[in-house]
Order: structure tokens, then sequence, then C-alpha cells
């Protein structure tokens, strides 16, 4: 079967590079790498929680209204996705390093101008920039992960950032604040939180120093020399060092014959790409949709069925226990089984659960067992989502194609709350999650239309193209097998 992404003419060597990466496997410095880009990620995580967090001291010290509350996190989630687009851009054309450096760089400077805020313009202003930045930095942290690694070990990877960001990262919020409300107490208290999140502004420094660009960007760009050095970089398990005695892993190509490959963005609209493109960003909205609906809802759900204010807290504290253990099973699937198969099934799941919430959940026990377990398929699918999305595009436009679908996510989680209250309100909470499953029906729909990723190069004559006889190839086969008993 032919390959249906059209790359230059130096596929022999695009076949060099994919071996090159299975043979240097995983080593410490993939470990490190990951640690880095990982610790920005929870702040980040921080960052998103941070409005939630100080809302009630900026209701009781500066009498703002819910509205004007909640219009910060409009801000910041719209933010977010123009972010992703822009850092997208930015990256296919200038470097991965570069861009998640920026992005670092843009919410601490957010950060410190919502720390200084002296009026709620002020403060608006600071988290719109704070959006921009995070936006663009969990998109290119995907993206970078994906290139660094060989097909086996990319799933892991990738996943491991929504273990630390939507699973973990989710679960310490709330106790972060908690630290710093403590150590800094007072009407100012707000101003020390946003103050601490600053500190993202001495990783540039540890990221510009130890973190390379991806081999695979700096081969699409014609930079072979400095590939090989990466490569080298990483089978030596040393950053920030080059290796003595380097091996030459990609061999030069004859004058003229490999050209840097062009950034054409329109690329992810048109041809093969398109069918992707729409098919995973359809997806995306409803799992997006569905999931930020429930965690903006879930308290006044909980209270409308009689349980306290801080009960729903704790409640909604406990189910989210589910959404950690989503990220890291997703993780682990992502090493072991094809990614339409989780994604499938993890639909149907989230389709069966949501129902059963919706109109089992007559009991605390039944509460918290079916919000747990919903929180567990909405994080296994959303760290799928993050997997997949990098492996769908070439290397020249991987960045802005996996920004584009997350930046739809994005939206979708800005406006599904406001269709969902209005369901909530009128149709009470099984009309609420028969919404979510409807939706979750639409995801596992609109993933039949786009191609099986699992095992495959993300470049080259084997990448995975939109055959309907491609959901199970021969690369894919090899690693499960090769892969432990379960």
């Amino acid at each position: 079967m032919g390959a249906e992404v059209v790359v230059s003419s130096s596929e022999p060597r695009l076949q060099q590079l994919e071996r090159a990466l299975d043979d240097i496997g995983v080593t410490p410095s993939h470990k490190k790498i990951l640690a880095l880009i990982l610790f920005g990620v929870l702040f980040d995580v921080f960052e998103q929680n941070a409005v939630g967090l100080v809302g009630p001291l900026l209701r009781e010290y500066w009498g703002l209204s819910g509205a004007q509350i909640g219009f910060l996190n409009t801000l910041t989630f719209g933010a977010a996705a123009i972010g992703r687009l822009g850092s997208g851009y930015i990256a296919d054309r200038y470097g991965r390093r570069t861009m998640l450096s920026i992005n670092l760089m843009l919410f601490t400077l957010g950060a410190l101008i919502c720390a200084l805020a002296t009026n709620y313009s002020m403060l608006a202003a600071g988290r719109f920039i704070v959006g921009f930045g995070l936006g663009g930095e969990i998109s290119i942290a995907v993206t970078m992960l994906a290139e660094f690694c060989s097909s086996r070990f990319r799933g892991v990877a990738v996943g491991a950032i929504n273990v630390a960001g939507g699973g973990l990262g989710n679960m310490l919020a709330p106790a972060f604040g908690l630290a710093v409300f403590a150590f800094f107490p007072g009407p100012d208290s707000w101003r020390w939180l946003f103050g601490c999140l600053v500190l993202p502004a001495f990783f540039v420094l540890l990221y510009r120093r130890f973190i390379p660009e991806t081999p695979r960007f700096l081969f699409s760009k014609g930079r072979v020399e400095e590939a090989n050095r990466v490569l080298n970089i990483l089978a030596s398990g040393k950053l920030g060092k080059s290796a003595g005695g380097e091996k030459r892993y990609l061999s030069e190509a004859p004058d003229g014959e490999h050209r840097a490959e062009k950034v054409r963005l329109r690329e992810v609209f048109v041809g093969p790409l398109a069918r992707r493109t729409v098919a995973v960003g359809i997806a995306v909205c409803m799992t997006y949709g569905a999931q930020i609906s429930v965690l903006t809802l879930m308290p006044t759900i909980l209270m409308a069925q009689g349980y306290t204010l801080n009960k729903s807290f704790l409640f909604t504290i406990v189910m989210q226990s589910g959404s950690l253990l989503g990220a890291i099973t997703a993780s682990y699937f992502g090493f072991r089984f094809p990614r339409k198969r989780v994604l499938t099934t993890g639909a149907i799941a989230a389709c069966v659960i949501g129902l059963c919430f919706g109109f089992l959940s007559k009991s605390q026990p039944l509460i918290l067992v079916f919000g747990a377990a919903f929180q567990f398929c909405v994080l296994l699918l959303n760290t799928s989502i993050w997997i997949y999305a990098p492996e769908l595009y070439p290397t020249r436009v991987r960045a802005f194609g996996t920004a584009f679908i997350l930046a739809l996510g994005t939206l979708a989680g800005a406006a599904m709350p406001l269709v969902a209250g209005r369901v909530f309100d009128q149709y009470g909470i099984g009309g609420m999650f028969g919404m979510m499953a409807a939706m979750y029906a639409v995801f596992a729909l609109a993933l039949t239309f786009a191609p099986e990723t699992f095992g495959k190069p993300i470049d080259g004559p084997d990448a995975p193209g939109d055959a309907p006889n491609d959901s199970t190839p021969a690369t894919a086969r090899a690693a499960a097998e090769a892969s432990p008993a379960s």
C-alpha cells in the first residue's frame, strides 16, 4: 500500500531515521526531556485552575460578580485556542524548542501581570496572555514528545503529559492553592498565588540548555548534521552534551536531493489530511465539551440533589481520582493497543456510564462510583486523543495540525457548558447526561473515518493512510506480539 502523504525524495533516509529511533529506544535522555516537559505542564494546570482558586477571594475583596469571574476563564480558554494555532504555525516554521520557551515566557508574564493587577481590566489582560501561552505549551509538548520517541514508545510518552496535567495536576491544584494561602494569608493572598506561578520562568533556562530540537524537525528542514547530533545525544543519555565519537545515523543526501520541506498550513484542510482533520476534530469537540461541562456543572448538579456545597466539593474531588487513573491507563494502552480500538471502546463505555449516572445515581455510593467511572472514561479518551493527534500529520505540519485539533477542543470546552447548563435546567440530570451519551456516540462514529496509526512510523512510505484495510498494520501486530502478555 502506498503512502497517502507526499514527502520529499528522501524516503530512504526517513526510514533511516525511523530505524535510528527504534535502535536508540528509551534512554536517560528521553526520561530527562519527559521530566522537564511534564514539570512545565504541571504548572500549566495550576494556572488553568488559578481563577477557580482565587475566585472566592476576588468576590470578597474586590466585589466581583460570578459573571466577572467566569469571564476571566472565558478569556483564558479563548486565548488558549488562539495560542495553540499561532504556536503550531511558528513551531512548524522555526522549531518546537523555540516555541516551547516562548510559551513558557508568555504565561509567566501573564501570571506576573495578574499578581500586580490594580483593577479588573489589568487582571483580564493578564489572563488573556496566560491563556495564549498555556494553549501553545500543551500542543507543542505533545508534538515534541511524539517526535523524540520511536513508534513503540511515543504513546506512553505523550500519554504521560495528561497524567501530569489532567490527572495529577487537577488533583494537586487545590492543595497548591491551600499551601499558598496558608503561607501568605490576608487580602493579598491571591496575588501570592499568581506570583508563585511566575516560577516557570526559571525553567526557560533549563529548556534552552538541556532540551534539544527534535530530530524529525531538523531532518524535515534538511539539517541532517544537527539531526545526527541530537540522535547521538539521545543515545548517550546525557542532555546538554555532545556525545564523543558521534555515530552517523543519517547519511547525507546527494547534492540537491533533499530540500527543506515547505510549510503549507492549508495542507491539513485539503486532500488526504482533511478527512482526518474533520473526523478527529469532531471527536475532540465531543469529548472536550463533555468533560468541561461535567467539571463546571457537577457541584451544581450535586447541590440540586440536596447535598451541601462542602460535600459537593468533596464528592467532586473523589470523582477526580478516576481522572488520574484514566490518564495512567491511556498511557499504558498507548503502548499496547491500537488507537481506534481504545478510543471507540472508551466512547461506548462513556455512553453507558453517563446514562447510568443520569438515571441510576440515587445514593451517595452510586454517585461516587458512576462519577469516578465517568471521569475515568473522559481522561482515557482525552489522553488517547493527545497520543493520536500528532501521529496523523507529517512533520512539516504536525505542530499546526495537532494544535488545530486541540484548539477545537478548547473552543468546545468553552461553549458546551452553556448548552449543557440549559439542558440541565430544562430536563434535569437525566437529560444532561443523555446529551453527554449522545456526544460520545458521535465521537465513536466520527472516528470510523480516521486512519489507524498504532505501530506505524509517522513519516515516510509506511505512514498511516486512510484505506479501509489499514486498521491493523503489520507493524502494529508485530509491536503487540512483542509486548509482554497481559
